[in-house]
Protein backbone atom coordinates (compact mmCIF):
# COMPACT_ATOMS: atom_id res chain seq x y z
CA UNK A 1 0.00 0.00 0.00
CA UNK A 2 1.30 3.40 -0.26
CA UNK A 3 0.64 6.06 1.73
CA UNK A 4 -0.06 10.08 1.24
CA UNK A 5 -0.57 13.44 3.33
CA UNK A 6 -2.78 15.89 2.49
CA UNK A 7 -1.86 19.04 5.16
CA UNK A 8 -4.55 22.01 6.00
CA UNK A 9 -1.44 23.84 7.56
CA UNK A 10 -3.50 24.01 11.17
CA UNK A 11 -2.41 27.24 12.93
CA UNK A 12 -0.98 26.22 16.33
CA UNK A 13 -2.89 27.48 19.41
CA UNK A 14 -0.93 31.09 20.06
CA UNK A 15 0.57 30.86 16.97
CA UNK A 16 0.66 32.40 13.19
CA UNK A 17 0.49 31.45 9.94
CA UNK A 18 4.09 31.82 9.39
CA UNK A 19 4.02 28.91 12.42
CA UNK A 20 1.38 26.97 10.52
CA UNK A 21 3.52 26.82 7.17
CA UNK A 22 6.48 25.80 9.18
CA UNK A 23 5.07 22.79 10.73
CA UNK A 24 4.13 22.06 7.07
CA UNK A 25 7.33 22.46 5.55
CA UNK A 26 8.51 20.27 8.39
CA UNK A 27 5.78 17.52 7.73
CA UNK A 28 6.81 17.62 3.76
CA UNK A 29 10.21 16.57 4.47
CA UNK A 30 9.54 14.13 7.16
CA UNK A 31 7.21 12.85 4.32
CA UNK A 32 9.30 12.91 1.84
CA UNK A 33 12.08 10.62 3.88
CA UNK A 34 9.97 8.40 5.26
CA UNK A 35 8.99 7.11 1.89
CA UNK A 36 5.13 8.45 1.69
CA UNK A 37 4.20 8.92 -2.28
CA UNK A 38 2.77 12.55 -2.24
CA UNK A 39 2.67 15.30 -0.18
CA UNK A 40 -0.46 17.80 -0.55
CA UNK A 41 -1.67 21.00 0.52
CA UNK A 42 -5.43 22.23 0.79
CA UNK A 43 -7.55 25.62 -0.16
CA UNK A 44 -9.51 27.05 2.69
CA UNK A 45 -11.33 30.18 2.47
CA UNK A 46 -12.18 32.75 5.27
CA UNK A 47 -11.14 30.94 8.43
CA UNK A 48 -6.93 31.72 7.75
CA UNK A 49 -6.78 32.42 12.40
CA UNK A 50 -6.86 28.48 12.11
CA UNK A 51 -6.31 27.26 9.23
CA UNK A 52 -3.99 28.98 7.00
CA UNK A 53 -3.69 26.72 3.99
CA UNK A 54 -5.60 29.42 1.38
CA UNK A 55 -3.50 29.85 -1.73
CA UNK A 56 -2.09 26.00 -2.54
CA UNK A 57 0.01 27.21 -5.68
CA UNK A 58 1.43 29.69 -3.54
CA UNK A 59 2.73 27.34 -0.76
CA UNK A 60 3.67 24.70 -2.97
CA UNK A 61 6.25 26.66 -4.26
CA UNK A 62 8.14 26.95 -1.08
CA UNK A 63 7.71 22.61 -0.66
CA UNK A 64 9.22 22.80 -4.34
CA UNK A 65 12.43 24.62 -2.71
CA UNK A 66 12.39 21.87 0.82
CA UNK A 67 12.22 18.78 -1.33
CA UNK A 68 13.85 16.68 -3.97
CA UNK A 69 11.49 13.53 -4.64
CA UNK A 70 8.38 13.23 -3.25
CA UNK A 71 5.21 14.26 -5.57
CA UNK A 72 3.68 17.35 -4.62
CA UNK A 73 0.47 18.68 -4.98
CA UNK A 74 -3.06 20.51 -4.13
CA UNK A 75 -5.91 18.61 -2.19
CA UNK A 76 -7.60 20.77 -4.00
CA UNK A 77 -7.51 23.69 -5.89
CA UNK A 78 -10.90 24.95 -6.02
CA UNK A 79 -11.61 25.81 -9.56
CA UNK A 80 -14.83 27.13 -9.22
CA UNK A 81 -13.09 30.44 -7.94
CA UNK A 82 -10.79 31.05 -10.96
CA UNK A 83 -9.83 30.82 -14.80
CA UNK A 84 -8.81 27.76 -15.84
CA UNK A 85 -5.74 29.55 -17.91
CA UNK A 86 -4.47 31.19 -14.59
CA UNK A 87 -4.63 27.52 -13.02
CA UNK A 88 -2.48 26.47 -15.47
CA UNK A 89 0.11 28.64 -15.17
CA UNK A 90 0.37 28.35 -11.24
CA UNK A 91 1.03 24.91 -12.08
CA UNK A 92 3.36 25.29 -14.98
CA UNK A 93 5.70 27.08 -12.94
CA UNK A 94 5.25 24.98 -10.09
CA UNK A 95 6.67 22.44 -12.51
CA UNK A 96 9.36 24.54 -13.91
CA UNK A 97 10.38 24.29 -9.85
CA UNK A 98 9.86 20.67 -8.99
CA UNK A 99 10.00 19.10 -12.15
CA UNK A 100 8.13 15.98 -12.82
CA UNK A 101 6.78 15.75 -9.23
CA UNK A 102 4.10 18.09 -9.58
CA UNK A 103 -0.18 16.58 -8.54
CA UNK A 104 -2.70 19.16 -10.31
CA UNK A 105 -5.38 18.53 -7.52
CA UNK A 106 -8.76 19.81 -9.14
CA UNK A 107 -11.95 20.19 -7.30
CA UNK A 108 -14.99 22.96 -6.52
CA UNK A 109 -16.46 23.87 -3.54
CA UNK A 110 -18.44 26.96 -2.32
CA UNK A 111 -17.44 28.59 0.99
CA UNK A 112 -19.24 31.20 3.13
CA UNK A 113 -21.50 33.69 0.93
CA UNK A 114 -18.58 36.30 1.80
CA UNK A 115 -15.88 34.29 0.76
CA UNK A 116 -17.63 33.21 -2.57
CA UNK A 117 -18.33 37.20 -2.46
CA UNK A 118 -15.16 38.25 -2.05
CA UNK A 119 -13.82 35.53 -4.54
CA UNK A 120 -16.19 36.82 -7.01
CA UNK A 121 -17.56 33.56 -7.53
CA UNK A 122 -20.95 32.74 -9.18
CA UNK A 123 -22.78 30.85 -6.61
CA UNK A 124 -25.58 29.75 -8.84
CA UNK A 125 -23.66 28.42 -12.35
CA UNK A 126 -26.71 26.85 -14.42
CA UNK A 127 -25.30 23.63 -15.40
CA UNK A 128 -22.70 22.83 -12.26
CA UNK A 129 -21.10 19.18 -13.32
CA UNK A 130 -21.22 20.44 -17.07
CA UNK A 131 -19.08 23.79 -15.69
CA UNK A 132 -16.97 21.54 -14.06
CA UNK A 133 -15.92 19.13 -16.25
CA UNK A 134 -15.19 21.68 -19.04
CA UNK A 135 -12.73 23.62 -16.76
CA UNK A 136 -11.06 20.45 -15.96
CA UNK A 137 -10.78 19.97 -19.72
CA UNK A 138 -9.66 23.32 -20.29
CA UNK A 139 -6.72 23.78 -17.40
CA UNK A 140 -5.67 20.13 -18.97
CA UNK A 141 -5.37 21.72 -22.08
CA UNK A 142 -3.70 24.21 -21.64
CA UNK A 143 -0.65 22.58 -19.33
CA UNK A 144 -0.22 19.89 -21.84
CA UNK A 145 -0.47 22.88 -24.89
CA UNK A 146 -3.10 20.89 -26.54
CA UNK A 147 -5.12 23.17 -28.04
CA UNK A 148 -5.21 22.58 -32.07
CA UNK A 149 -4.29 24.99 -35.09
CA UNK A 150 -6.25 27.91 -34.86
CA UNK A 151 -7.43 28.16 -31.26
CA UNK A 152 -7.72 31.42 -29.84
CA UNK A 153 -5.48 29.52 -27.29
CA UNK A 154 -3.24 27.86 -29.37
CA UNK A 155 0.05 30.49 -29.07
CA UNK A 156 -0.70 30.98 -24.99
CA UNK A 157 2.66 29.21 -23.90
CA UNK A 158 3.69 27.94 -20.23
CA UNK A 159 6.17 27.93 -17.91
CA UNK A 160 7.58 24.30 -18.47
CA UNK A 161 10.51 21.94 -16.71
CA UNK A 162 10.26 19.85 -20.71
CA UNK A 163 9.99 17.13 -17.89
CA UNK A 164 6.28 15.36 -17.19
CA UNK A 165 3.61 18.04 -17.19
CA UNK A 166 1.52 18.45 -13.80
CA UNK A 167 -1.01 15.08 -13.74
CA UNK A 168 -4.17 15.89 -13.51
CA UNK A 169 -6.52 14.78 -10.55
CA UNK A 170 -10.15 15.37 -9.66
CA UNK A 171 -10.88 15.75 -5.98
CA UNK A 172 -14.04 15.36 -4.55
CA UNK A 173 -16.58 14.09 -2.03
CA UNK A 174 -19.66 12.98 -4.16
CA UNK A 175 -20.94 10.57 -7.27
CA UNK A 176 -20.89 13.08 -9.35
CA UNK A 177 -17.44 14.44 -9.05
CA UNK A 178 -16.36 10.86 -9.52
CA UNK A 179 -18.69 10.49 -12.44
CA UNK A 180 -16.76 13.75 -14.16
CA UNK A 181 -13.26 12.29 -13.24
CA UNK A 182 -14.64 8.91 -15.12
CA UNK A 183 -15.80 10.18 -18.28
CA UNK A 184 -13.10 12.91 -18.47
CA UNK A 185 -10.55 9.23 -17.97
CA UNK A 186 -8.51 11.50 -15.30
CA UNK A 187 -7.28 10.34 -11.82
CA UNK A 188 -9.38 10.21 -8.93
CA UNK A 189 -9.25 10.96 -5.49
CA UNK A 190 -12.29 10.98 -2.96
CA UNK A 191 -12.29 13.10 0.51
CA UNK A 192 -14.00 10.19 3.19
CA UNK A 193 -13.12 12.59 5.70
CA UNK A 194 -16.46 15.03 4.92
CA UNK A 195 -18.28 12.53 3.33
CA UNK A 196 -17.25 8.85 4.04
CA UNK A 197 -20.84 7.23 3.71
CA UNK A 198 -20.47 7.95 0.10
CA UNK A 199 -17.21 6.93 -0.38
CA UNK A 200 -18.15 3.53 -2.09
CA UNK A 201 -20.88 5.25 -4.47
CA UNK A 202 -18.67 7.36 -5.89
CA UNK A 203 -15.96 5.08 -6.90
CA UNK A 204 -18.19 2.64 -7.98
CA UNK A 205 -19.53 5.75 -9.93
CA UNK A 206 -15.97 6.19 -11.01
CA UNK A 207 -15.97 2.88 -12.12
CA UNK A 208 -19.20 2.90 -13.97
CA UNK A 209 -18.67 6.12 -16.00
CA UNK A 210 -15.14 5.41 -16.83
CA UNK A 211 -13.74 5.62 -19.90
CA UNK A 212 -9.97 5.31 -21.67
CA UNK A 213 -9.58 9.21 -21.90
CA UNK A 214 -8.44 10.62 -25.23
CA UNK A 215 -7.08 13.72 -23.34
CA UNK A 216 -3.13 13.70 -22.02
CA UNK A 217 -2.99 13.50 -18.67
CA UNK A 218 -5.48 10.87 -18.75
CA UNK A 219 -5.03 7.17 -17.95
CA UNK A 220 -6.59 4.20 -19.67
CA UNK A 221 -7.88 2.37 -16.55
CA UNK A 222 -9.38 3.50 -13.59
CA UNK A 223 -6.89 5.34 -10.86
CA UNK A 224 -7.83 6.45 -7.46
CA UNK A 225 -7.21 7.50 -3.82
CA UNK A 226 -8.97 7.67 -0.75
CA UNK A 227 -7.87 10.19 1.48
CA UNK A 228 -8.97 9.71 5.54
CA UNK A 229 -8.62 11.24 8.64
CA UNK A 230 -6.68 9.11 10.79
CA UNK A 231 -4.44 9.18 13.80
CA UNK A 232 -1.87 6.75 15.13
CA UNK A 233 -0.08 6.19 18.47
CA UNK A 234 1.92 3.62 20.10
CA UNK A 235 -1.17 2.16 21.61
CA UNK A 236 -5.07 1.83 20.31
CA UNK A 237 -6.24 3.69 23.38
CA UNK A 238 -3.30 6.54 23.08
CA UNK A 239 -4.50 7.15 19.55
CA UNK A 240 -8.19 7.05 20.34
CA UNK A 241 -7.48 10.24 22.69
CA UNK A 242 -5.94 12.00 20.04
CA UNK A 243 -8.98 11.52 17.93
CA UNK A 244 -10.34 13.13 19.68
CA UNK A 245 -9.69 16.55 18.59
CA UNK A 246 -11.58 15.19 15.05
CA UNK A 247 -14.82 13.59 16.87
CA UNK A 248 -14.90 17.45 18.67
CA UNK A 249 -14.15 19.12 15.62
CA UNK A 250 -17.25 17.21 13.81
CA UNK A 251 -19.46 17.86 16.20
CA UNK A 252 -19.01 21.54 16.47
CA UNK A 253 -19.52 21.23 12.69
CA UNK A 254 -23.17 19.61 12.93
CA UNK A 255 -24.06 22.57 15.77
CA UNK A 256 -22.43 24.75 12.96
CA UNK A 257 -19.49 26.17 14.22
CA UNK A 258 -17.23 25.76 11.23
CA UNK A 259 -13.44 26.46 11.23
CA UNK A 260 -12.55 26.23 14.77
CA UNK A 261 -10.21 23.42 16.53
CA UNK A 262 -10.48 23.22 20.19
CA UNK A 263 -7.27 21.46 21.85
CA UNK A 264 -7.12 18.13 23.24
CA UNK A 265 -8.24 18.68 26.73
CA UNK A 266 -11.27 20.75 25.09
CA UNK A 267 -12.31 18.17 23.21
CA UNK A 268 -11.75 15.44 25.74
CA UNK A 269 -14.24 17.83 27.70
CA UNK A 270 -16.88 18.53 25.26
CA UNK A 271 -17.20 15.00 24.48
CA UNK A 272 -18.15 13.94 27.65
CA UNK A 273 -14.33 11.79 27.46
CA UNK A 274 -12.15 9.90 25.36
CA UNK A 275 -13.14 8.44 22.18
CA UNK A 276 -12.97 4.54 22.25
CA UNK A 277 -10.34 3.05 20.16
CA UNK A 278 -11.59 2.05 16.69
CA UNK A 279 -12.22 -1.58 15.99
CA UNK A 280 -9.70 -3.06 14.33
CA UNK A 281 -11.92 -4.60 12.10
CA UNK A 282 -14.96 -2.63 10.76
CA UNK A 283 -18.15 -3.90 9.96
CA UNK A 284 -18.76 -4.00 6.32
CA UNK A 285 -21.24 -0.99 5.70
CA UNK A 286 -19.06 0.54 8.75
CA UNK A 287 -17.23 3.64 7.73
CA UNK A 288 -16.50 5.79 10.68
CA UNK A 289 -15.56 9.56 9.85
CA UNK A 290 -12.20 9.20 11.31
CA UNK A 291 -10.10 6.18 12.87
CA UNK A 292 -7.33 5.36 14.94
CA UNK A 293 -5.11 2.88 16.41
CA UNK A 294 -1.63 1.56 16.70
CA UNK A 295 0.70 1.12 13.81
CA UNK A 296 -0.87 -2.86 13.62
CA UNK A 297 -4.55 -1.52 13.97
CA UNK A 298 -3.96 1.45 11.78
CA UNK A 299 -2.17 -0.28 8.82
CA UNK A 300 -5.14 -3.22 9.14
CA UNK A 301 -7.98 -0.15 9.46
CA UNK A 302 -6.28 1.02 6.31
CA UNK A 303 -6.11 -1.56 4.22
CA UNK A 304 -9.69 -2.34 5.23
CA UNK A 305 -11.05 0.95 3.39
CA UNK A 306 -8.37 0.64 0.94
CA UNK A 307 -9.75 -2.51 -0.33
CA UNK A 308 -13.62 -1.54 -0.15
CA UNK A 309 -12.98 0.87 -3.11
CA UNK A 310 -10.36 -0.89 -4.70
CA UNK A 311 -7.89 1.01 -4.41
CA UNK A 312 -4.05 0.97 -3.18
CA UNK A 313 -2.78 4.25 -2.36
CA UNK A 314 -4.08 5.85 0.96
CA UNK A 315 -4.09 9.86 1.90
CA UNK A 316 -3.91 10.40 5.39
CA UNK A 317 -5.70 14.10 6.35
CA UNK A 318 -5.64 14.82 10.40
CA UNK A 319 -6.92 17.01 13.21
CA UNK A 320 -3.97 16.39 15.66
CA UNK A 321 -3.78 19.30 17.73
CA UNK A 322 -0.30 19.38 18.57
CA UNK A 323 2.46 19.32 15.62
CA UNK A 324 4.75 16.67 17.70
CA UNK A 325 2.29 14.34 18.28
CA UNK A 326 1.48 14.63 13.96
CA UNK A 327 4.71 14.13 13.12
CA UNK A 328 5.43 11.31 15.26
CA UNK A 329 1.57 9.70 14.07
CA UNK A 330 3.25 10.23 10.46
CA UNK A 331 6.28 8.33 11.68
CA UNK A 332 4.41 5.36 12.71
CA UNK A 333 2.02 5.23 10.21
CA UNK A 334 4.55 4.50 8.14
CA UNK A 335 6.38 2.30 10.48
CA UNK A 336 3.02 -0.06 10.58
CA UNK A 337 2.41 0.13 6.75
CA UNK A 338 5.63 -0.94 6.15
CA UNK A 339 7.24 2.29 4.13
CA UNK A 340 10.33 2.88 6.38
Amino acid sequence: MQLSVVDLSPVPDDGTATDAFANTLEAARQAERLGYERFWVAEHHGMADTIAGTTPEVLLGSLAAETESIRLGSGAVLLNHYSPFKVAEAFGVLDALAPGRIDAGLGRANGSPAADQALETDRYVENPDEDHAAKLEAVVSHLYDDYPDGHPYADLELARSGREPPVPWVLGSSPSSAAIAGELGFPYCFAAFIRPQFATHSFAAYRSHFQPSSLPGGVDEPRGIVAVNAVCAETDEAAARLRAVAEAVYERMQRGVVGTRPTLEEAIDELGGVPDPTPATLDADEWPRSISGSPETLAGLLEQLANRVGVDEVMIQHSVADHDDALRSHELMADGVGLT
